[in-house]
């Protein structure tokens, strides 16, 4: 009778491991302390004209809260509105007055995060 009930107890804790992690793989976990919450952050809205896209390839984002730290990061740019796509791992930047690729990087990494690259978008 012990036996069963530590297996029991033991395939439950294996139930909520596998659960959470497939949570945490497909990006919707709170992993990164930001506990799954499903919290967007509003979309900035440029005062100026557009004048043009940056993207910004960033490593080491897994969740939803990752994204959303990056976009609240860039978004304290003045000037600059982003919007993280968490699969494709980059951030599209819009601007609409001059931005430097290096202070795009440093908001990015002050976050622990690698930029890889950033481009102009055509």
């Amino acid at each position: 009778m012990g036996n069963i009930i530590v297996i029991v107890v033991i395939v439950v804790i294996a139930f909520f491991a596998v659960r959470s992690s497939m949570k945490h793989f497909k990006g919707e976990g709170g992993c990164c302390g930001g506990g799954g919450s499903d919290e967007k952050v509003e979309k900035k809205v440029l005062t100026g004209q557009k004048l043009g896209e940056k993207i910004i390839h960033i490593d080491g984002m897994h969740c939803d809260n990752c994204k959303n730290s990056v976009e609240r990061q860039i978004n304290k740019i003045d000037g600059a509105s982003a919007m993280v796509n968490l699969r494709k791992k980059i951030a599209v930047v819009e601007y609409d007055r001059e931005l430097d690729d290096e202070d795009l990087r440093k908001a990015v990494e002050r976050l622990d995060f690698k930029v890889t690259g950033i481009e102009n978008k055509q």
